[in-house]
Protein backbone atom coordinates (compact mmCIF):
# COMPACT_ATOMS: atom_id res chain seq x y z
CA UNK A 1 0.00 0.00 0.00
CA UNK A 2 0.55 3.65 -0.19
CA UNK A 3 1.85 4.07 3.06
CA UNK A 4 -0.05 6.96 4.01
CA UNK A 5 -0.92 7.78 7.30
CA UNK A 6 -4.47 7.39 7.28
CA UNK A 7 -4.30 3.70 7.14
CA UNK A 8 -4.69 2.14 10.21
CA UNK A 9 -2.81 -1.55 9.42
CA UNK A 10 -3.23 -4.14 11.10
CA UNK A 11 -0.77 -7.41 11.02
CA UNK A 12 -2.77 -10.16 12.54
CA UNK A 13 -3.56 -12.81 9.98
CA UNK A 14 -6.08 -15.14 9.12
CA UNK A 15 -5.75 -18.54 8.60
CA UNK A 16 -5.96 -17.37 4.93
CA UNK A 17 -2.70 -15.36 5.25
CA UNK A 18 -5.26 -11.90 5.14
CA UNK A 19 -4.14 -8.62 5.69
CA UNK A 20 -6.70 -6.06 7.05
CA UNK A 21 -6.51 -2.46 6.09
CA UNK A 22 -8.68 0.14 7.47
CA UNK A 23 -9.35 3.45 6.08
CA UNK A 24 -10.99 6.32 7.77
CA UNK A 25 -13.45 6.59 4.80
CA UNK A 26 -14.24 4.52 1.75
CA UNK A 27 -13.19 7.46 -0.33
CA UNK A 28 -9.42 7.04 1.31
CA UNK A 29 -9.84 3.10 0.95
CA UNK A 30 -10.78 3.77 -2.54
CA UNK A 31 -8.00 6.34 -2.97
CA UNK A 32 -5.11 4.22 -1.50
CA UNK A 33 -6.10 0.90 -3.20
CA UNK A 34 -6.30 3.05 -6.79
CA UNK A 35 -2.56 3.84 -5.80
CA UNK A 36 -1.76 0.10 -5.26
CA UNK A 37 -3.42 -0.87 -8.33
CA UNK A 38 -1.68 1.20 -10.71
CA UNK A 39 1.57 0.65 -9.22
CA UNK A 40 0.87 -3.06 -9.98
CA UNK A 41 -0.28 -2.15 -13.96
CA UNK A 42 2.65 0.31 -14.18
CA UNK A 43 5.42 -2.69 -13.20
CA UNK A 44 3.18 -4.77 -16.05
CA UNK A 45 3.87 -2.42 -18.15
CA UNK A 46 7.33 -1.99 -17.83
CA UNK A 47 8.22 -5.66 -17.97
CA UNK A 48 6.12 -6.12 -21.08
CA UNK A 49 3.39 -8.17 -19.89
CA UNK A 50 -0.57 -7.46 -19.82
CA UNK A 51 -2.06 -6.97 -16.95
CA UNK A 52 -5.19 -8.88 -16.52
CA UNK A 53 -7.94 -7.38 -14.40
CA UNK A 54 -10.92 -8.90 -12.90
CA UNK A 55 -13.55 -6.58 -11.72
CA UNK A 56 -16.61 -6.45 -9.71
CA UNK A 57 -19.83 -4.04 -9.10
CA UNK A 58 -21.10 -2.37 -6.59
CA UNK A 59 -20.65 0.93 -4.96
CA UNK A 60 -17.11 1.15 -3.47
CA UNK A 61 -15.74 0.10 -7.02
CA UNK A 62 -17.83 2.49 -8.51
CA UNK A 63 -15.85 5.03 -6.07
CA UNK A 64 -12.79 3.13 -7.29
CA UNK A 65 -13.66 3.38 -10.85
CA UNK A 66 -14.06 7.50 -10.35
CA UNK A 67 -10.65 7.85 -8.94
CA UNK A 68 -9.06 5.78 -11.33
CA UNK A 69 -10.72 8.13 -14.22
CA UNK A 70 -10.17 11.08 -12.69
CA UNK A 71 -6.60 10.95 -11.16
CA UNK A 72 -4.78 8.03 -13.16
CA UNK A 73 -6.44 9.00 -17.22
CA UNK A 74 -3.39 10.19 -18.59
CA UNK A 75 -0.74 8.39 -15.94
CA UNK A 76 -1.41 4.89 -16.99
CA UNK A 77 -0.93 2.86 -19.49
CA UNK A 78 -4.76 1.66 -20.10
CA UNK A 79 -3.84 0.02 -22.96
CA UNK A 80 -1.40 -3.01 -21.57
CA UNK A 81 -4.49 -3.86 -19.49
CA UNK A 82 -7.27 -6.89 -20.23
CA UNK A 83 -10.41 -6.06 -18.63
CA UNK A 84 -12.23 -8.94 -17.00
CA UNK A 85 -15.27 -9.01 -14.96
CA UNK A 86 -15.74 -11.42 -11.99
CA UNK A 87 -19.54 -11.91 -11.78
CA UNK A 88 -22.01 -10.38 -14.17
CA UNK A 89 -25.98 -9.76 -14.02
CA UNK A 90 -28.54 -11.51 -16.40
CA UNK A 91 -29.65 -8.29 -17.90
CA UNK A 92 -28.15 -6.30 -20.82
CA UNK A 93 -25.21 -3.99 -20.74
CA UNK A 94 -26.90 -0.92 -21.22
CA UNK A 95 -29.61 -2.61 -18.18
CA UNK A 96 -29.03 0.08 -14.78
CA UNK A 97 -27.82 -3.55 -12.89
CA UNK A 98 -25.35 -4.00 -15.63
CA UNK A 99 -22.04 -4.28 -13.49
CA UNK A 100 -20.28 -4.16 -17.19
CA UNK A 101 -22.21 -1.09 -18.32
CA UNK A 102 -21.50 0.74 -14.70
CA UNK A 103 -17.82 0.17 -15.69
CA UNK A 104 -18.00 1.59 -18.84
CA UNK A 105 -20.06 4.65 -18.14
CA UNK A 106 -17.67 5.85 -14.65
CA UNK A 107 -14.09 4.44 -16.30
CA UNK A 108 -13.47 2.77 -19.79
CA UNK A 109 -15.42 5.69 -21.68
CA UNK A 110 -12.70 8.06 -20.11
CA UNK A 111 -9.84 5.68 -20.42
CA UNK A 112 -7.83 5.05 -23.99
CA UNK A 113 -8.34 1.30 -24.03
CA UNK A 114 -9.01 -0.55 -27.10
CA UNK A 115 -12.13 -2.16 -27.27
CA UNK A 116 -10.26 -5.49 -27.56
CA UNK A 117 -9.00 -5.42 -24.33
CA UNK A 118 -12.50 -5.47 -22.78
CA UNK A 119 -13.89 -8.92 -22.10
CA UNK A 120 -18.09 -8.59 -20.95
CA UNK A 121 -19.73 -11.07 -19.63
CA UNK A 122 -22.88 -11.18 -22.01
CA UNK A 123 -25.27 -11.12 -19.35
CA UNK A 124 -28.16 -11.13 -22.42
CA UNK A 125 -27.48 -13.98 -23.41
CA UNK A 126 -28.65 -17.76 -21.93
CA UNK A 127 -26.56 -18.05 -18.67
CA UNK A 128 -24.89 -21.51 -18.72
CA UNK A 129 -24.05 -21.07 -22.71
CA UNK A 130 -22.35 -18.35 -21.91
CA UNK A 131 -20.59 -19.23 -18.48
CA UNK A 132 -19.55 -21.69 -21.36
CA UNK A 133 -17.87 -18.86 -23.76
CA UNK A 134 -16.81 -16.47 -21.69
CA UNK A 135 -14.60 -19.54 -19.65
CA UNK A 136 -13.17 -19.65 -23.21
CA UNK A 137 -12.87 -16.26 -23.82
CA UNK A 138 -10.83 -16.49 -20.37
CA UNK A 139 -8.10 -19.35 -21.36
CA UNK A 140 -7.38 -17.05 -24.70
CA UNK A 141 -6.18 -14.44 -22.78
CA UNK A 142 -5.16 -14.89 -19.30
CA UNK A 143 -2.05 -16.95 -18.43
CA UNK A 144 -2.40 -20.17 -16.63
CA UNK A 145 -0.75 -21.35 -13.28
CA UNK A 146 -1.08 -24.70 -12.02
CA UNK A 147 -3.46 -25.24 -15.02
CA UNK A 148 -6.23 -22.84 -14.00
CA UNK A 149 -6.46 -18.97 -15.15
CA UNK A 150 -4.22 -16.82 -13.29
CA UNK A 151 -4.93 -13.40 -13.23
CA UNK A 152 -2.73 -10.45 -12.08
CA UNK A 153 -5.48 -9.27 -9.87
CA UNK A 154 -9.04 -10.00 -8.89
CA UNK A 155 -11.15 -6.94 -7.21
CA UNK A 156 -14.08 -8.29 -4.96
CA UNK A 157 -16.80 -7.12 -2.85
CA UNK A 158 -18.85 -8.70 0.05
CA UNK A 159 -22.75 -8.45 0.67
CA UNK A 160 -24.29 -8.06 3.59
CA UNK A 161 -24.78 -11.48 3.45
CA UNK A 162 -21.30 -12.66 3.58
CA UNK A 163 -21.54 -13.48 -0.78
CA UNK A 164 -18.96 -12.88 -2.80
CA UNK A 165 -18.73 -12.93 -7.07
CA UNK A 166 -22.14 -14.46 -7.44
CA UNK A 167 -21.42 -17.01 -4.89
CA UNK A 168 -23.95 -17.14 -2.67
CA UNK A 169 -24.25 -18.71 0.83
CA UNK A 170 -26.03 -21.92 0.36
CA UNK A 171 -24.25 -22.62 -2.88
CA UNK A 172 -20.92 -23.22 -1.95
CA UNK A 173 -20.61 -25.76 -4.86
CA UNK A 174 -19.49 -22.79 -6.92
CA UNK A 175 -16.39 -22.48 -4.39
CA UNK A 176 -15.23 -26.39 -5.50
CA UNK A 177 -16.77 -26.35 -9.10
CA UNK A 178 -13.85 -27.42 -11.83
CA UNK A 179 -15.38 -25.26 -13.78
CA UNK A 180 -13.67 -21.39 -14.86
CA UNK A 181 -17.33 -19.89 -14.75
CA UNK A 182 -20.96 -21.37 -14.07
CA UNK A 183 -24.19 -19.82 -13.83
CA UNK A 184 -26.02 -19.08 -10.46
CA UNK A 185 -29.53 -17.72 -9.27
CA UNK A 186 -29.42 -14.83 -6.30
CA UNK A 187 -31.15 -16.84 -3.56
CA UNK A 188 -33.88 -14.18 -2.88
CA UNK A 189 -34.72 -12.19 -5.60
CA UNK A 190 -34.19 -15.01 -8.77
CA UNK A 191 -32.26 -13.44 -10.53
CA UNK A 192 -29.70 -15.23 -12.67
CA UNK A 193 -25.95 -14.15 -12.64
CA UNK A 194 -22.98 -15.94 -14.26
CA UNK A 195 -19.59 -16.17 -12.04
CA UNK A 196 -16.12 -16.63 -12.28
CA UNK A 197 -15.72 -19.53 -9.84
CA UNK A 198 -13.99 -19.95 -6.38
CA UNK A 199 -10.66 -22.34 -7.86
CA UNK A 200 -10.04 -19.57 -10.17
CA UNK A 201 -10.62 -16.37 -7.75
CA UNK A 202 -7.91 -17.74 -5.54
CA UNK A 203 -5.47 -18.58 -8.13
CA UNK A 204 -5.44 -14.87 -8.62
CA UNK A 205 -1.70 -13.19 -7.74
CA UNK A 206 -3.86 -10.59 -5.67
CA UNK A 207 -7.24 -10.55 -4.45
CA UNK A 208 -8.83 -7.91 -2.66
CA UNK A 209 -11.61 -7.21 -0.99
CA UNK A 210 -13.10 -3.88 -1.32
CA UNK A 211 -16.00 -3.55 2.07
CA UNK A 212 -17.37 -0.46 3.69
CA UNK A 213 -20.52 0.26 5.91
CA UNK A 214 -21.62 -0.55 9.73
CA UNK A 215 -23.66 -3.74 8.03
CA UNK A 216 -20.44 -5.43 7.15
CA UNK A 217 -19.19 -5.15 10.52
CA UNK A 218 -20.20 -8.24 11.87
CA UNK A 219 -19.71 -10.59 9.34
CA UNK A 220 -16.14 -9.13 9.05
CA UNK A 221 -15.23 -9.49 12.65
CA UNK A 222 -16.38 -13.23 12.16
CA UNK A 223 -14.40 -14.22 9.56
CA UNK A 224 -11.60 -12.24 10.93
CA UNK A 225 -11.45 -14.70 13.79
CA UNK A 226 -12.54 -17.39 12.58
CA UNK A 227 -15.54 -17.51 14.88
CA UNK A 228 -19.72 -18.34 14.91
CA UNK A 229 -20.84 -19.31 11.63
CA UNK A 230 -18.17 -17.75 9.48
CA UNK A 231 -17.31 -20.91 7.18
CA UNK A 232 -21.61 -20.18 6.11
CA UNK A 233 -20.10 -17.30 4.18
CA UNK A 234 -18.78 -17.82 0.37
CA UNK A 235 -16.11 -14.49 1.22
CA UNK A 236 -14.41 -16.53 3.89
CA UNK A 237 -13.23 -19.66 1.64
CA UNK A 238 -11.26 -16.73 -0.89
CA UNK A 239 -7.62 -17.79 0.01
CA UNK A 240 -4.83 -17.71 -2.51
CA UNK A 241 -3.38 -21.03 -3.49
CA UNK A 242 -0.33 -19.01 -4.16
CA UNK A 243 -1.01 -15.17 -4.44
CA UNK A 244 -1.67 -12.53 -1.43
CA UNK A 245 -5.00 -11.67 -0.35
CA UNK A 246 -5.92 -8.09 1.33
CA UNK A 247 -9.00 -6.68 2.15
CA UNK A 248 -9.27 -2.98 2.38
CA UNK A 249 -12.47 -2.06 4.24
CA UNK A 250 -13.60 1.10 6.03
CA UNK A 251 -13.53 1.97 9.80
CA UNK A 252 -17.19 1.19 9.95
CA UNK A 253 -16.84 -2.50 8.44
CA UNK A 254 -13.83 -2.64 10.41
CA UNK A 255 -15.37 -1.47 13.66
CA UNK A 256 -15.41 -4.33 15.33
CA UNK A 257 -12.15 -5.66 14.85
CA UNK A 258 -9.91 -2.83 15.93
Amino acid sequence: MSGKSSANQFDKRTNLEALFKIFPSPSELAGAFAEELTGRINIAGKSGLPFTLAVSGGNTPRLLFSILAEKYCSSVDWGNVQFFWVDERCVSPVDPESNFGMTKSILLDKIKIPGSNIHRIKGENDPVKEAERYAQEILLNVRSEDQLPAFDQVILGMGDDGHTASIFPGNLDLLRSENICEASLHPLTGQGRISLTGKVINNADFITFLATGKNKAGIIEEIYNKKAQYMNYPASYIGPSRGVITWFIDEKAGELIK
